[in-house]
């Protein structure tokens, strides 16, 4: 089986958890016995990782890691056209990168415990943002 389907999703700036939103969208994932789930964000200034998913206070810290390793305001960036905030957003998705892949095992995403899917908004105002899933299994 393979199926593709694309979803919109609009957060405001920082770290969302979006594995439920992502299940939600591609309900065939219950049929697999076994098979891979890829996700993948078509923009070029929010990105995609997988990492703790039970306490909050990780996308705060996640969200001022970023910000102190990729700082944003008057750092020399010649990138400045679209704001402030753009270039850093660049940099920032590059370094967690745009997709993430996952094992599907007897019906359901083989996450750890304590794992979940994170959109990460590295701008202020980034507008919705589209996923391209595409699964594929028996």
């Amino acid at each position: 089986m393979w199926i593709q389907r694309e979803i919109e999703l609009a957060r405001p700036r920082g770290f969302h958890l979006v594995t439920e939103a992502v299940c939600e969208a591609m309900p065939e994932i219950a049929q697999l016995r076994v098979g891979l789930l890829h996700v993948f964000m078509r923009h070029t200034s929010a990105s995609l990782t997988i990492n703790e998913n039970a306490d909050p206070s990780v996308r705060v810290d996640y969200e001022t890691s970023m910000n102190r390793l990729v700082p944003e305001g008057p750092t020399g960036y010649t990138h400045t056209i679209e704001g402030p905030d753009d270039m850093p957003a660049h940099i920032k998705a590059s370094l967690m990168g745009a997709s993430v892949q996952i094992p599907i095992t007897e019906g359901r995403l083989n996450l750890g415990t304590w794992q979940g899917i994170y959109f990460c908004e590295h701008r202020d105002r980034g507008g919705p943002r589209t996923l391209v899933m595409t699964l594929q299994g028996e």
